[in-house]
């Protein structure tokens, strides 16, 4: 088991669920708990394509990222594992006992501190490198420059794993850890499913997203389907959209993992 060859690995392990679930190949995703809309979509959306591919989507629960992780992770039907900086019998947030109950019906919920043992500013952080420890790879999906996700991305570096950081809007301070994180030498998100390719797995992501896309974006993804690749202008033409318009389009479709861009065309994947 990987968290055996980290650094102070827990004495001892509490768990409720399935063990079961620990021989899946597991992907950890984190973040702020003062998210945005953005970086919900991103830890909901990259966690559901892992689950859809059967790796198991490993988190804390905490409100936030890691709750549209687990929930991401649920609707792609593969069991989550969240880690615990309390006794099992403590739910924190109290706000999420149902979706504690959702993941207990098929994954697993794990902690090193007994019943009795409530979260507190010291346990948080500690059961990040359990997190990470337990993990191939660890997915910052948004986190601001004081973000405790910030912690487990450096136990995850530490412990010789890769690490994901979801880039973000410059103009925005909830970005700022993530994207100091890829300045810093982890590996951006590009493409939805760039963790799926480099786990060498094969996917269909234009049609994994069409219930997901604006009907501007799927006008632009049909012109292509129709047409292959095209130059920006050639794309604004057939799609009569607003060049403004358009290339942000194209921006979001490319983190999205719709298409690519590159020598001033675009393309579909």
């Amino acid at each position: 088991m990987l968290l055996a060859l980290i650094p102070n690995p827990p004495k001892q392990l509490f768990y409720t669920g399935s063990p079961d679930v620990l021989a899946l190949p597991k992907i950890a995703i984190v973040g702020s708990r003062s998210s945005t809309e953005y970086g919900r979509w991103a830890a909901y959306t990259i966690a559901k394509r892992l689950s859809e591919h059967g790796v198991c989507v490993v988190s804390g629960m905490a409100e936030g990222i890691d709750t549209w992780a687990h929930k991401g992770a649920l609707a792609g039907g593969t069991p989550t594992i969240a880690v615990f900086g309390s006794g099992l019998d403590f739910c924190f947030p109290p706000s999420n006992r149902g979706l504690m109950r959702d993941i207990m019906r098929t994954g697993l919920i794990i902690s090193e501190y007994e019943d009795g043992i409530h979260p507190c500013k010291t346990t948080f952080p500690a059961r990040n490198r359990i997190i990470s420890g337990i993990s191939c790879a660890t997915v910052i999906a948004e986190a601001g420059f004081s973000s405790g996700s910030l912690i487990t991305a450096e136990f995850a570096a530490e412990q010789g794993r890769e690490v994901y950081a979801v880039p973000g809007n410059i103009n925005r301070k909830g970005s700022i850890g993530c994207n100091k994180l890829i300045a810093d030498g982890a590996r951006p998100i590009i493409f939805i499913d760039d963790i799926l390719y480099d786990l060498g797995i094969d996917t269909d992501i234009t049609a994994s997203f069409s219930e997901m896309l604006s009907s501007e974006e799927q006008r632009v993804l049909a012109v292509l389907k129709l047409n292959g690749e095209l130059s920006i202008d050639r794309l604004q033409k057939e799609t009569g959209l607003p060049v403004g318009a358009l290339t942000s389009i194209v921006t979001l479709l490319e983190i999205k993992g719709a298409l690519r861009t590159g020598v001033g065309r675009v393309f579909l994947v």
